[in-house]
């Protein structure tokens, strides 16, 4: 009896043994995607977007005084507009997008496999920021309009319009390169 109790202690070893090399090598192949990352929602995200530097913006006080500078990615047809940040998985403090519209309007935003927080930031066709929401939720399917007509939106971080003071009323200088 104490010989079967020991084949069966064995065996039962090596079945342990074995499910824990297995969930290590797989938590080892998880950690070491290159090309690939889990977001919140367990869904994998592409990686390979990469910032593409298309200009730089300059954010000024309503008075004209500097605030802070980005590089910038712009938007500025329908497929990179409805594309925006999407699947990004990371953006710098000192970058950001910048969609420009043909038109001035009520502009509205969503989050849709938006991996990153941001705060959007609306300006109006005098470059004059109408409407910021701040903090806004990754892959949250729900609106994010201004207030006022807009022309021009631009992403960036979140926390960077608190972190720099950036309000309503303030204005924006770019440049494409």
């Amino acid at each position: 009896m104490d010989k079967q109790k020991l084949n069966k202690n064995n065996k039962l070893a090596k079945i342990v043994s074995g499910i824990v090399i297995v969930a290590f090598l797989l938590f080892l192949v998880l950690s070491n995607l290159p090309q690939n990352q889990k977001s919140e929602n367990n869904t994998m995200v592409k990686s390979s977007l990469k910032f593409q530097k298309d200009g730089e913006l300059t954010f000024q006080s309503a008075d004209g005084k500097y605030i802070s500078m980005i590089d910038i990615e712009i938007a500025d047809d329908d497929n990179k507009r409805t594309t925006g940040l999407m699947d990004r998985i990371s953006m710098e403090e000192k970058q950001g997008m910048l969609f420009l519209f043909p038109y001035e309007s009520i502009q509205s935003f969503w989050m849709k496999n938006t991996v990153i927080s941001l705060d959007i930031i609306f300006v109006n066709r005098n470059n004059e920021i109408v409407t910021i929401h701040k903090d806004t939720t990754p892959f949250d399917m729900g609106s994010y309009p201004s207030t006022k007509p807009a022309s021009q939106v631009v992403e960036v971080i979140a926390g960077y319009t608190d972190l720099y003071n950036i309000n309503i009323g303030d204005k924006i200088v770019w440049r494409g390169n």
